[in-house]
């Protein structure tokens, strides 16, 4: 692994847990669908900081582009995160016989697997 992608292992973790925690919250006001995309927002918010300062090298678009292309990478992220949140929360968890804390591990599952995706975009798009 390089160091780019261990760092990028490490401030997506910081980003992920503020996505979940933050989800967590949001689900005392919000229907789970709500909740995941909101959380994600924030997430987002979270790793776009530590990214841009942490993870990858000054880049010379500007911080409009980059913040624009960092949304688009992450659009595509927050369907694939979403989708698996809620197939295994409403089906395949209960299906399984796990009732208790299904929607965080399903939200946990769907937060973990955009990563390789999002690296590669975030590096060849958002930061370049």
């Amino acid at each position: 692994m390089t160091r780019d992608f261990v760092s990028f292992l490490v401030a997506g973790g910081i980003a992920a847990l503020a996505n979940v925690l933050s989800r967590v919250a949001f689900s005392h006001a919000f229907r789970l669908e709500v909740a995941v995309v909101l959380a994600y927002l924030v997430g987002m918010a979270v790793a776009f900081v530590l990214m841009r300062s942490r993870v990858f090298p000054p880049s010379e678009r500007s911080f409009a582009r980059q913040a624009a292309l960092f949304a688009a990478v992450n659009l595509v992220a927050v369907l694939q995160t979403l989708v698996v949140t809620l197939v295994l929360a409403r089906w395949l968890l209960p299906a399984m016989g796990i009732d208790q804390h299904a929607e965080t591990i399903a939200h946990v599952a769907g937060v973990s697997v955009p990563i390789v995706t999002s690296y590669f975009g975030h590096k060849h798009l958002s930061f370049r």
